[in-house]
């Protein structure tokens, strides 16, 4: 049998994400897989890249085949150059920076009250001026 790692498409109409995943090679392409090792999110920024490393290299270490664009993933990640035994086996994918924090601007000028809560005050007058000419 033959075993290929490659990518199972979901996602919706020009929205693709990826599961690195390993299947036959006689499989579909989203059909039944042996295992998900992996992620890959090519409409971020920066690309989501995630693999298992240690899933990726047993799978690689027993004869399982990557497609063209995996095997780029895998050079990204750093474990096609560790499955190979060379120097060079740091991850360069780029990772997105954290979020700040909310801060609230004090320059800036306060939220100013709903028309609704303004015009509640203005009606109260208006009922004791009724009240003065019925009593």
């Amino acid at each position: 049998m033959a075993v290929k790692i490659r990518l199972k498409r979901l996602g919706k109409i020009r929205a693709p994400y990826y599961r690195i995943v390993v299947a036959d090679s006689r499989t579909k392409r989203d059909g039944r897989v042996i295992e998900e090792i992996g992620q890959y999110h090519p409409t971020e920024e920066p690309s989501v890249i995630k693999v298992e490393s240690e899933r990726a290299l047993y799978w690689l270490g027993v004869g399982a085949q990557p497609t063209e664009q995996v095997a780029a993933l895998l050079k990204l990640t750093g474990d096609w150059a560790k499955f190979k035994g060379e120097k060079d086996t740091e991850s360069k994918v780029k990772v997105a920076e954290p979020k700040k924090p909310f801060t609230v601007d004090s320059s800036k000028k306060a939220v100013l009250k709903p028309k609704s809560e303004k015009k509640a005050p203005a009606a109260a007058p208006a009922d004791d001026a009724a009240e003065t000419t019925e009593a």
